[in-house]
């Protein structure tokens, strides 16, 4: 397969793309373009720098969390994107057409063609700036050691929940949304416990699932989290929670909150509850103690009430964690959803 067919399979998911997708850029830009002169321009205007890297070869690609480094010519000359939300690196079909007036910078070879439109970095790096890059972010799951040293200490240091480290780049780097929401499922650990409440083997196994997954991210140039899912398959059957409305282990499908911002699947009446549970509720759960909904216990309010049951929970969906973070009681029939 040709890389530039391969390359237009790219995969962007909703929101900003997460590290596989800048890893699996570095080596398609790497393969396509690199080995020869390559010859740029910035149709837009706003990277003039662009006329400086015109007939340099193309010598490195490099992908540090969310950060595309590429490296030109025999000084080195360094031009570091980041995508943002909006940013889009895509190839170009040949024969190659006039760029379009927003296309920031168009790098284009004998073979392929890529044009870069709306990133929100874009720009030419010093060494000094590079180092001062790579030390600002954390460990990258699929360019770092099996076992990054720093990020044990800084999660077991830290009281902010461990969905909120998760998209901390100075300590994950690579990791967004659908990464943390799939790896904190698979793992069974609540997005509301807290750092320093994770155990060592804890850490070190969401750490060898992140290298893993993202590592399959890159290859099926998408993120793939069901086991026996390729770059093939339907977005909504590759994943297990993220934005999903039923659950792949028990089949509870009404039976799930959807938690903002961690859009989690929050177990209220399931097998499942006893895995997202935050530590201080895992015993309870595990010796049969029922619970009503899977609230942190530092924002839930007064109890709940009668059980709720599975016909009142779609009500509940819209206002439970404003109901919550408010400290007013959740019933099954609320007042602001009713």
């Amino acid at each position: 397969m040709r890389i530039g067919d391969h390359a237009r399979r790219l995969r962007i998911e909703a929101g900003m793309p997460e590290g596989h997708t800048i890893h699996r850029l570095a080596l398609d830009l790497k393969k396509s373009l690199g080995s020869e002169g390559v010859r740029a321009s910035s149709p837009q205007g706003r990277f003039p720098e662009a006329t400086t890297l015109d007939g340099a070869v193309l010598r490195d690609a490099q992908a540090v969390g969310k950060h595309l480094l590429l490296f030109f010519g025999s000084e080195g000359a360094c031009v570091h994107v980041h995508l943002g939300l909006f940013g889009r690196f895509r190839p170009v079909r040949a024969p190659f057409p006039e760029p379009r007036p927003t296309v920031r910078l168009r790098l284009a070879g004998s073979r392929a063609c890529w044009d870069l439109v709306g990133p929100t970095i874009c720009e030419l790096m010093r060494e000094d700036a590079i180092a001062g890059l790579r030390a600002r972010l954390g460990a990258d799951p699929i360019a770092s050691a099996p076992r990054p040293r720093t990020t044990w200490p800084r999660v077991h240091a830290s009281k902010r929940s461990i969905g909120a480290l998760l998209l901390d780049q100075s300590i994950f780097a690579g990791i967004g949304n659908v990464y943390r929401a799939e790896l904190l499922f698979l793992l069974g650990v609540h997005p509301e416990t807290r750092g320093n409440e994770l155990t060592r083997p804890e850490l070190e196994k969401l750490w060898s699932l992140a290298r893993a997954l993202l590592a399959r991210g890159v290859q099926a140039n998408r993120i793939v989290t069901v086991e026996g899912a390729t770059r093939r398959t339907r977005k909504r059957d590759a994943l297990y929670v993220y934005r999903q409305r039923s659950c792949r282990t028990c089949a509870g499908a009404r039976q799930f909150l959807v938690r903002r911002p961690h859009h989690l699947l929050l177990p209220a009446l399931s097998t499942c509850a006893v895995r997202l549970a935050p530590p201080e509720r895992r015993e309870a759960r595990a010796s049969g103690a029922t619970e009503t909904l899977s609230l942190p216990a530092r924002v839930a309010g007064p109890s709940p009430g009668p059980p709720a049951c599975a016909r009142t929970l779609p009500r509940l969906a819209g206002c439970l964690p404003r109901c919550a973070s408010a400290g007013r009681p959740v019933a099954p029939s609320c007042a602001r959803c009713r």
